[in-house]
């Protein structure tokens, strides 16, 4: 049993390796969780530095690239003015075969 990590060795003496090796373990964790509590302080306090690190503007060609809503309310847009320019064009000749209607009854 030499290459097992038991507590006993062959001769029934307790093998101190483990317990050698656990106060550096603790001190490397230690470490760990105090620098990871200070950058989680750092971010804490500068996010909007960080933020702006990762932050990546959009490139060119997707400004240039039309949005669907906005086309869509164009295109409303449009229709409506279509629909109220056919409705006024209906106004303005609806008088007139009035007049001439009324011409038409009077003779």
């Amino acid at each position: 049993m030499a290459g097992s990590y038991g507590v006993m060795n062959d001769d029934r003496s307790i093998d101190y390796t483990v317990h050698e090796a656990w106060p550096e373990a603790t001190n490397v964790y230690l470490i760990v969780i105090l620098v990871s509590v200070g950058l989680f302080m750092y971010a804490k306090r500068n996010k909007r530095k960080i933020m702006r690190i990762f932050s990546v503007p959009p490139p060119e060609e997707t400004l240039s690239e039309p949005n669907f809503y906005d086309t869509m309310s164009k295109i409303s847009l449009r229709q409506q003015l279509e629909t109220h320019s056919i409705s006024r064009k209906y106004e303005h000749q609806q008088p007139q075969s009035q007049a001439d209607s009324a011409q038409l009854s009077l003779e």
